[in-house]
């Protein structure tokens, strides 16, 4: 999995937590991990743009901040419109540099859960690499067919959970059988010194 998020995220499948982004803010950063997914495969992450929580703004209140989520995984999931979205905190509100306030939203104890219920939930909005603006790190990395997703205020939506279920390879190739299991196959061993 190769996952660009401005500024931090945190990615559960099936309920688990897969990887976080550990650096709790560089602008932007490059996560990436290897998986073992398991369909079908309920991924839910959530996005922080870096912003102060009375304000909304970034850096010491200066700056409207922007977001962008994008994510690829080897099996061909991709982030796309038909993710799910909702932001559960905004600001400043109206864009309001000069008086800024916040709107803020409880987030839900099991929205990474598989059956957390994210039906009333939007599609998330994608975005163009130059609305986003990715760093170096981002293209260094395949996201080749990923979209860039936010929920539809890029700008001033400030932490943003998304949610997707795959129910089998996107990429079309089967799932192995005894995966993940844990079987071995003996006839690719190599021993030591060989």
């Amino acid at each position: 999995a190769n996952v660009y998020a401005d500024n931090w995220f945190v990615l559960y499948i099936n309920g688990k937590l897969a990887t976080a982004d550990s650096i709790p803010f560089i602008p932007h950063n490059v996560v990436s991990v290897d998986l073992l997914p398991e369909y079908p495969m309920t991924i839910a992450v959530m996005a922080r743009d870096n912003a102060d929580p009375d304000t909304g703004m970034e850096y010491d209140s200066t700056n409207l901040g922007d977001g962008g989520l994008i994510l690829k995984f080897g099996d061909g999931t991709v982030t796309s419109a038909e993710w799910k979205a909702k932001s559960f905190f905004h600001g400043p509100v109206d864009g309001d540099a000069a008086n800024p306030t916040v709107q803020s939203e409880a987030i839900p104890r099991d929205w990474y859960a598989i059956d957390f219920d994210d039906s009333e939930w939007a599609n998330a909005v994608e975005y163009t690499e130059e609305a986003v603006g990715p760093k170096q790190p981002y293209y260094d990395n395949d996201f080749a067919g990923a979209r860039f997703i936010w929920s539809d205020d890029l700008a001033l939506d400030n932490t943003v959970i998304f949610r997707k279920t795959i129910v089998s390879p996107p990429n079309g190739e089967p799932v192995p059988r005894d995966w993940p299991r844990g079987k071995i196959d003996e006839s690719n061993r190599v021993e030591a010194g060989k």
